[in-house]
């Protein structure tokens, strides 16, 4: 996989992303190879000198992006095969490693560590580049270095007209995140969480003939080490675990897919339907703590739910409130009475003070719009 970042003269106001699938032909996936591997090699090539740098003088080893550009062409020279790479993606490598050793020195916590070696083996194949490419016809790219691409997996961020505003409908509504149901609206509407048990099913299974097939080759592979054969296997030799990797690894994507699919289609129904939007100020890494209900959470999505609504609002003139989820469940959204915390599985309650019978959600989402307006509490404006 690769990205690349496409400029156009036009001036533009908003970003958008595009996730294209490409099959180069096997002179230009060699040539890919190469280009992934030659990204790989500048990084740990830089790293060894400010490494070095910062063990000599314990100080920044920093000599910034713009100097360490300046390295690459006598590294070109030494190493020819640099040539073959895009040379906007190397120079995003030296971007992204100076901004890996600001990240290391602003860090007060310490659980930021150096930059370290990108590994061969396990570095996931991919290049960034800031390259101008067109488009030729409906199925061929124009890439730098790589020429006529019919398809593979690429990602472009560019720029566009600003979208179209939806029009207004003058309504407003609240929305409490749940793990069955995804989206909990204050007017009583409930939207499903997407349901990844298919997928998760056939996932399991392969991962099971992943690790028995993996184990076996790693035996085979020693038992031929130990026997001194003149021609010992590798690993990567032996194909069924490799099968059983690449099984797993599609279910995983569909799944992926078509749950990134389902949101998008909620959030542009919710942007559509609502001009104001309240949602809780959730933070999610720390629910996910919970290990009872990480792999939920995890699963409904909540944070790309939220991002989503957040850009999509943004785009076509809506406003998003989030607020402190603090009490949204335990407050009667009738009479305002805290009647305390409730247990996960209480799902219906009633206020002991006004007798009104509440649904937990419903009541929660009502909460979260009440809490948006303009004399609530712990507001922050995300978009307008």
């Amino acid at each position: 996989m690769f990205d690349i970042i496409s400029k156009r003269k036009k001036e533009t106001n908003v970003l958008k992303g595009i996730k294209l699938r490409l099959y180069p032909n096997r002179t230009q996936q060699n040539q890919l190879e190469q280009m992934f591997g030659n990204d790989r090699f500048v990084w740990n090539q830089m790293l060894a000198m400010m490494n070095e740098r910062y063990q000599n003088n314990k100080a920044l080893p920093f000599l910034g992006k713009f100097k360490l550009n300046y390295l690459l062409k006598p590294l070109k020279k030494e190493y020819p095969f640099l040539k073959n790479s895009d040379s906007s993606s190397l120079q995003v490598v030296n971007e992204f490693l100076t901004q890996s050793w600001k990240n290391f020195f602003q860090d007060k916590s310490g659980q930021i560590g150096k930059p370290r070696f990108h590994s061969r083996k396990y570095l996931k194949k991919s290049y960034t580049g800031k390259s101008t490419i067109r488009i030729t016809g409906k199925r061929y790219l124009k890439i730098p270095k790589l020429g006529y691409v019919r398809k593979y997996y690429l990602s472009l961020q560019v720029e566009i007209s600003e979208p179209e505003k939806y029009s207004l409908t003058g309504k407003q509504v609240g929305i409490d995140v749940g793990v069955a149901d995804l989206a909990i609206l204050s007017n009583g509407l409930k939207y499903p969480s997407f349901d990844s048990y298919y997928f998760e099913k056939k996932a399991k299974v392969c991962q099971r003939k992943y690790a028995r097939r993996r184990h076996l080759a790693k035996l085979l592979v020693l038992q031929d080490r130990n026997k001194k054969v003149l021609c010992p296997r590798s690993l990567e030799s032996f194909t069924n675990w490799q099968k059983a990797q690449k099984s797993k690894a599609k279910y995983q994507a569909k799944a992926a897919n078509q749950r990134r699919d389902y949101l998008h289609k909620l959030t542009t129904h919710l942007v559509k339907q609502y001009d104001v939007i309240a949602i809780e100020d959730l933070k999610t890494k720390n629910l996910q703590k919970n290990h009872h209900l990480a792999k939920s959470i995890a699963n409904a999505s909540w944070r790309m739910f939220r991002q989503m609504l957040e850009y999509k609002c943004k785009w076509y003139g809506k406003k998003l409130i989030a607020v402190d989820p603090k009490n949204t469940s335990r407050i009667c959204s009738k009479c305002g009475y805290n009647s305390g915390a409730k247990p996960l599985e209480i799902r219906e309650w009633t206020c002991s003070k006004c007798q009104t019978k509440h649904d937990r959600d419903i009541n929660a989402a009502v909460n979260i719009l009440h809490k948006a307006t303009p004399t609530g509490q712990g507001l922050t404006m995300v978009t307008s």
